[in-house]
């Protein structure tokens, strides 16, 4: 008997024991972070999964299969010119004003392609981060200094970390780009124009799909906000007429999978969701069955899909647990975030950086949740440096960061938000006070 390999079993098995001995159930902290887990994994899976993941999923592997590794090397690879590399990722990352978790396949999609890590940590970071109606709100429910001091943070923010990520792992870059140098030009298939009406109607759903009512009673926005679902309907047909004229798919396949659509919008137009579900399951079923490309697209974005939708579940399972929903309590006390982000000193910073990276905020959530913690007691400085870390970075976030890039290189991207988080809240704090 090998005591060595059977004291390590003893050893497991001792700790699983324990652990079920000692399980605090029937205490009322822990009962209800347990149920805090349940409900926000819940909310989840109905306000974010089918609408921002699935689309997201769509378009990660549709980079995969239609865009070439080619072309994304020439805008964003390791050899790419810097300034347009770094002004594409951070533009285009701006633009889809997603939250932390929905950005993640097209994080996927681009850096499997041969995008710079630089360039691609660049548009991790954009993407929530830079949401032009979240800065919009901030400035208007929480004053117009912090507004505009988000705004620079955040853009700032994109190219720095960036670049410190390409220069701290230059050397795996560069032989990246070495490698890159032997990479023959493809054969293009279709022009670069109809590719990009093909991601832009998938934009367009994930976008219109996902567009939020504003507070305000008028307004362009809310204006959008009523026709969202036309809105995204209409990118939708765009999307099945460019399938078949385009990618050769059968006219009568996007039919068939539209059909139950245009029912159930006509006999639930007050649940849309469950179309857009329809809509959803008709296009993974033509183009799962598809040959050739078509079918390579399905199983690029379910790739991504199995690879990202466990760990975001499970983080979210866990961030549940340990922080509970907006003005619910989970294992962590409320009351020691509150004690620990008041005034602007150092602490309070790091603090407020350090939560807010591990916290999730769904898109806009992160307003009315600083609105409370100022009311008690948050110094400004805390306040910017929880906006500047944490809608781009969770823990769901991070889990899956890790499977993409590595351990190492995830610590190094998390690191570099919270700490320059942390030194962006202090100068402003410091300003203000």
């Amino acid at each position: 008997m090998d005591w060595k390999v059977e004291g390590k079993k003893l050893a497991l098995i001792a700790a699983v024991f324990l652990f079920c001995f000692y399980l605090p159930v029937g205490r009322v902290r822990f009962d209800q972070a347990v149920l805090e887990a349940f409900y926000l994994v819940k909310w989840y899976a109905r306000e974010h999964v089918l609408l921002c993941l699935i689309p997201a999923f769509f378009i990660a592997g549709a980079i995969g299969v239609f865009i070439s590794q080619a072309a994304v090397m020439k805008y964003l690879g390791a050899r790419a010119n810097k300034l347009l590399a770094y002004g594409v990722a951070s533009v285009s990352g701006s633009i889809l004003a997603v939250c932390s978790c929905t950005v993640l396949p097209l994080f996927a999609g681009i850096y499997r392609m041969g995008a710079g890590l630089g360039p691609a940590c660049a548009f991790l970071y954009s993407g929530p981060a830079i949401n032009i109606l979240a800065i919009v709100m901030t400035a208007r429910v929480l004053g117009m200094k912090l507004g505009l001091a988000r705004a620079v943070g955040a853009i700032g923010f994109s190219v720095i970390i960036g670049v410190a990520m390409q220069l701290i792992f230059r050397r795996e870059e560069a032989a990246k780009a070495a490698a890159q140098a032997a990479v023959p030009e493809p054969e293009v298939r279709r022009p670069l124009w109809q590719n990009a009406l093909y991601f832009g109607t998938m934009v367009g759903i994930l976008v219109f799909a996902n567009w939020g009512k504003s507070d305000a009673s008028a307004g362009i926005w809310n204006l959008i906000y009523a026709w969202k679902w036309p809105l995204t309907a209409g990118f939708a047909a765009a999307l099945g007429v460019i399938l078949v004229v385009w990618f050769g798919v059968r006219w009568w396949k996007v039919v068939v999978a539209a059909v139950p659509v245009m029912v159930l919008a006509w006999w639930l137009p007050t649940v849309p969701m469950v179309a857009f579900a329809a809509g959803v399951i008709g296009l993974s079923v033509f183009t799962a069955a598809a040959p050739g490309e078509t079918g390579e697209w399905f199983a690029s974005s379910w790739f991504f899909a199995k690879q990202i939708l466990p760990l975001l579940l499970l983080g979210v399972l866990v961030a549940g647990f340990l922080l509970g929903r907006v003005g619910h309590e989970g294992a962590i006390p409320s009351q020691w975030v509150a004690a620990a982000v008041g005034g602007n000193s150092l602490r309070a910073n790091f603090c407020a950086a350090f939560f807010g990276a591990f916290m999730y905020f769904a898109t806009l959530t992160e307003v009315p949740i600083l609105q409370g913690l100022i009311g008690s007691g948050m110094g400004q400085g805390p306040a910017l440096a929880l906006l500047l870390a944490g809608p781009a970075l969770s823990l769901p976030n991070m889990l899956v960061i890790r499977s993409i890039i590595g351990t190492r290189k995830t610590v190094v991207f998390v690191a570099l938000v919270v700490v320059m988080a942390t030194f962006s809240g202090m100068l402003y704090g410091t300003f203000q006070g």
